[in-house]
C-alpha cells in the first residue's frame, strides 16, 4: 500500500487564528478559556469556554456566504484555507483529491437558532439555509467547492473521536488508490446555550467559574470536568510518492492508525476500548519507540486515569512522555483529534513539546511524566496522538519525522 505523509497544516483556536500564533501560544502555556461571550449565561451553572472571540467569517468567506454556513463551517475553511496554502500546489488533479471532514455535533448554533424561531414564530420563519448548514458533511462539501476538490468526499461523526477517525479515514482512502491527496479537516462550534447546557446536565463540564485559566487541568487530582472549546484543525495527506515528486515540505509520516469500540457504557469509557486503538495504531506502526502522546486528557476523572491506566499497558516500562493540550484551548470535541494531530507534528518540527499545563496537585492515578506546565526541548521522532468519544469510539494516530 501507499505511504501517507503530511503535506500541509491549518489549526484556528481560542489561543491563535492560525497554526503559528496556535502553537506558539500553546508552548507558552496560554490559557484561552475566559467567560463566555457569545450568550447570556445568567442561568447556566457552566459559564466558561475556549471561546475564538476575534474571528471574522467574512476574511475568508464571501460575506454572501456566511449566512449559509454555520459557525463549524467557518472555522473549518479558515483551517482548511491555511493547510492548503501551506501545501504549497502548483496544480493538481481535482479529481484525485479528496476531503475527509469531521465534527462531532455539526451545526448546533443553527440548530439551537431555528429551533427557537421555529417555536416562537413558526416554520415559515426557518431559514432556508438552516439544514445545509447544520449537517456535518457539509464542511466537506463548502471545502470542497472552494478547492475545487472532486474525489472522495467522506465525513466521520464519531463525537470527540472524530478528527482523528477523519484522518485515519483520509489514509486509507490514499492507502487503497481511491485518492492520490485528501485535505482532512475537523471543525466545532457548539459553544451555546444548549450546548453547554447540555454537557452541563451531564455534569461533564468545570464548574469552576472564578477561575477560569485554572479551569481545564488535566490529571491534576483537583480536575473537576472538561471545558468547551471551539476551533478547527486541518491537514493535508498525500502520497509520499506524490509528495517527493513535487518537491513538498514533509512534516511527518502516519504510519499507524487504530480505532476500537468499547461496547461498555454511552458516556463512561472503558480502559480496554483505548488500550485497543492505541495497540492497533502501535502494532500497524511496527512497534516502534513512541517518543510523545498527546492525550486525549479531557480533565475529567474517568479519561484522565482511564487514559493513564491504558498507556501503561501498552507501553510498559518504556513509556513515552505524555501530555494534554486541552488546559489551554478546551475541548474542542470532534475537532480535537484534527487540532492535536496538528500540534503533534509542529511539536515534531520545533523539536519541543507542549506541556500540561494547571497540573498542580497530581492524581496519585495518573503517575506518568505529563511534562507539566512548561514545555520541554526535545528532538522527537515518533508521536501519537489519541482521541476517545461518547459511545465508547477510539482513535489512535502515529506519526514519524522523515
Amino acid at each position: 500500500m501507499k505511504r501517507v505523509v503530511v503535506t500541509g497544516l491549518g489549526m484556528i483556536n481560542s489561543v491563535g487564528s492560525d497554526k503559528e500564533s496556535s502553537f506558539k501560544a500553546i508552548v507558552d502555556g496560554e490559557c484561552g478559556i475566559k467567560r463566555i461571550s457569545s450568550f447570556d449565561t445568567t442561568n447556566h451553572s457552566v459559564k466558561i469556554a475556549g471561546e475564538i472571540t476575534d474571528f471574522d467569517p467574512k476574511t475568508i468567506m464571501n460575506p454572501k456566504d456566511v449566512k449559509k454556513a454555520d459557525r463549524f463551517i467557518q472555522l473549518g475553511i479558515k483551517a482548511a484555507t491555511e493547510a492548503m496554502q501551506d501545501a504549497k500546489f502548483d496544480s493538481y488533479d481535482g479529481d484525485r483529491f479528496g476531503v475527509s471532514s469531521a465534527s462531532g455535533i455539526g451545526g448546533l448554533i443553527a440548530i439551537e437558532k431555528n429551533s427557537l424561531i421555529c417555536e416562537n414564530r413558526g416554520p415559515r420563519r426557518i431559514s432556508p439555509f438552516f439544514i445545509p448548514s447544520a449537517l456535518v458533511n457539509m464542511l466537506g462539501g463548502f471545502v470542497a467547492i472552494e478547492h475545487k476538490i472532486k474525489g472522495p468526499n467522506i465525513s466521520s461523526v464519531t463525537a470527540c473521536a472524530a478528527g482523528t477517525h477523519a484522518i485515519s479515514a483520509a489514509a486509507k482512502t490514499i492507502m487503497l488508490g481511491g485518492a492520490d491527496k485528501m485535505l482532512v479537516v475537523g471543525a466545532e462550534a457548539a459553544i451555546c446555550a444548549v450546548g453547554v447546557g447540555g454537557f452541563s446536565s451531564m455534569k461533564a463540564l468545570s464548574t469552576r467559574n472564578d477561575e477560569p485559566l485554572l479551569a481545564s487541568r488535566p490529571f491534576d487530582k483537583d480536575r473537576d470536568g472538561f471545558v468547551m472549546g471551539e476551533g478547527a484543525g486541518a491537514l493535508v495527506l498525500e502520497s509520499y510518492e506524490d509528495a517527493l515528486q513535487r518537491g513538498a515540505h514533509i512534516y511527518g509520516e502516519l504510519i499507524g492508525f487504530g480505532e476500537s469500540g468499547d461496547a461498555y457504557h454511552i458516556t463512561t469509557p472503558d480502559p480496554d476500548g483505548a488500550f485497543r486503538a492505541m495497540r492497533a495504531a502501535y502494532e500497524m506502526a511496527g512497534k516502534p519507540k513512541v517518543d510523545y502522546i498527546n492525550a486525549h486528557g479531557t480533565s475529567t476523572a474517568a479519561n484522565d486515569k482511564n487514559e493513564t491506566a491504558a498507556i501503561k499497558k501498552l507501553f510498559g516500562d518504556d513509556i513515552p512522555l505524555v501530555s494534554s493540550t486541552k488546559g489551554q484551548i478546551g475541548h474542542c470535541l470532534g475537532a480535537a483529534g484534527a487540532i492535536e494531530a496538528v500540534v503533534c507534528l509542529m511539536a515534531l518540527r520545533d523539536k519541543i513539546l507542549p506541556p500540561t499545563i494547571n497540573l498542580i496537585n497530581p492524581d496519585p492515578d495518573c503517575d506518568l511524566d505529563y511534562i507539566p506546565n512548561k514545555a520541554r526541548k526535545i528532538d522527537t521522532q515518533i508521536v501519537m496522538s489519541n482521541s476517545f468519544g461518547f459511545g465508547g469510539t477510539n482513535g489512535s494516530v502515529i506519526f514519524k519525522k522523515i
